[in-house]
């Protein structure tokens, strides 16, 4: 199965073991975001993406400028390792990642998390890849992702025991929304793939393909 199928399998089992109550929380957290008009802000395609310096899982700076001098970048903002489809996502991205090099890109995946959250994070899959921790929100906002949870979805979470003020430090109750862009070395943006439903993804092979026309 490709990642979108996985992802719609997971929606699919998901949506047949919740309450009706809980179904209509998350189907009006997606409804929220779109209300707001956050994907319509969000950086496009022709943008130019704004540098950052953030921390990998083991402390280490790195700085997307840094990155770009070695060829295109691939980043993978995602909500936390607390998501489901995050994960699914990552696992994907992790099999293509022979491929991601083999067009001579860097992939990098970034969150709210603090570090040690995503050094966690990278143990559970084998990430072979970074994973930076953007806790004072500065690539989310750079990119124009950053979105509040609503009082519903907190709830609904908290029943659930996804304590973003654990994971997140300090900026607590915020998320990104998910979002695949490629950046080529001039730091133009040449792919962006940005939805206000948390269960959609940017399938890793068009990702590549993208790359592959820098």
């Amino acid at each position: 199965m490709n990642l979108t199928q996985q992802l719609k399998e997971r929606a699919d089992n998901s949506a047949a073991t919740k309450s009706a109550e809980d179904t209509a929380t998350l189907t009006n957290s997606v409804t929220e975001v779109e209300k707001a008009g956050i994907v319509n802000n969000a950086l496009k395609v022709g943008d130019t993406a704004p540098d950052f310096a953030l921390a990998d899982a083991e402390g280490n700076t790195v700085r997307l400028s840094e990155l770009l001098e070695k060829g295109p970048v691939a980043l993978a903002f995602y909500r936390g390792s607390w998501c489901p489809y995050c994960n699914i996502e990552l696992k994907a991205l992790q099999d293509m990642l022979p491929e991601f090099r083999a067009a001579g890109a860097t992939l990098v995946a970034i969150s709210p998390q603090t570090p040690d959250e995503s050094l966690s994070l990278e143990e559970k899959h084998n990430l072979e890849f970074p994973v930076l921790s953007d806790g004072e929100l500065e690539a989310i906002n750079g990119f124009g992702l950053l979105h509040p949870v609503d009082d519903r979805t907190k709830a609904f979470y908290e029943k659930s025991g996804y304590d973003l003020v654990k994971s997140n430090g300090a900026t607590g109750w915020q998320l990104p929304l998910p979002a695949t862009y490629v950046i080529a070395p001039d730091r133009s943006i040449r792919f962006a793939f940005v939805n206000a439903d948390y269960k959609l993804r940017a399938e890793p092979a068009d990702v590549v393909e993208a790359i592959k026309a820098i």
